[in-house]
């Protein structure tokens, strides 16, 4: 029996996309043969992940892990939202958005992580989901927050079950008080954050960049009124300020009560506990977005199976 050398499994595994494990069994099991162990990945079903990568996933699911002053979330897509309730998908996540915490939301280290209770890496056993049900699939983005005292809380929107859903979001709160009463309030401005989706967490923070892309509309708004220069930039204060509420987390409504901004009511939160707290970080990832989604067209398809021109 020929040896299977690790050059022969990477060869096959560029092939056909299946996973190491597998790459090498097949080759075993077909002496080193490299066409028969194709053969053999492909009537087991394990060589398709290669031909669905090219196909647009947009769907899938969000997946958070916290634990205590830290946490992380993942977002791993599918082409259609019937795979987010599949359970190997789900438990696939859930294990993701674990080691994302542990990699501290490293996704290239969190790719080279062995899959729990498997000797796949997490990326091979990506592969070995992709030939299992069918459809392509992608680890898009992870990140972590952490704290030296405090929380971070997790929130999910539109849950599939509990730590995976559509939009996923963190919250860091540094304080020294009370770790039930600042998850609670980490908890409602998570659920804030996912409705209001702020863009930056302070004034400080806002890209110059879009500022200055803002200011300039508002300036050619009011050029376009007739309005004089000065009276212009005086608008422009009022209309940054509109902006920052729109964009900036400290600065928004809050959505519970729309009388208190975020800065107010972590303040009330820090008297309330007898201690300063601090809100100095959020991520928020909701499914799919930026995601350019295929748009089908359905004469055109029908055409092009037909041969006929649309």
């Amino acid at each position: 029996m020929a040896e299977v050398t690790a050059q022969m499994v990477k060869d096959l595994r560029e092939k056909t996309g299946a996973g190491m494990m597998d790459c090498k069994k097949a080759l075993a099991e077909t002496a080193g043969d490299m066409e028969g162990a194709i053969d053999w990945l492909r009537k087991k079903g394990l060589s398709q992940a290669a031909k669905k990568s090219g196909r647009i996933a947009a769907e899938g699911l969000v997946g958070v892990a916290t634990a205590g002053n830290a946490g992380a979330v993942i977002e791993i897509n599918a082409e259609t939202d019937f795979v987010a309730r599949n359970v190997l998908f789900q438990d696939f996540v859930d294990s993701a958005a674990k080691i994302a915490l542990e990699v501290k939301g490293d996704i290239e280290a969190l790719k080279g992580k062995p899959h729990p209770g498997e000797s796949r890496t997490m990326t091979e056993q990506l592969t070995h989901l992709i030939s299992t049900i069918g459809e392509n699939m992608a680890i898009r983005r992870a990140a972590a927050l952490a704290v030296d005292k405090g929380v971070v809380t997790s929130y999910i929107h539109s849950a599939a079950r509990p730590g995976l859903g559509r939009i996923g979001v963190l919250v860091a709160l540094e304080s020294t008080g009370d770790t039930e009463k600042l998850n609670a309030l980490g908890k409602q401005i998570a659920m804030h954050v996912a409705a209001a989706n702020p863009q930056f967490l302070s004034t400080d923070s806002v890209d110059a960049a879009s500022l200055e892309r803002e200011k300039a509309i508002y300036r050619d708004q009011g050029a376009a009124q007739g309005k004089p220069a000065d009276i212009v930039e005086k608008m422009i204060v009022g209309r940054v300020r509109k902006y920052y509420e729109e964009v900036v987390l400290l600065e928004q409504p809050y959505v519970m009560d729309d009388k208190s901004k975020i800065s107010q009511v972590v303040e009330k939160a820090g008297k309330d506990i007898g201690v300063p707290v601090k809100l100095v970080g959020f991520v928020r990832f909701a499914l799919g977005e930026g995601i350019q989604k295929e748009e089908k067209d359905f004469a055109a398809e029908v055409a092009a199976v037909s041969g006929v021109k649309a």
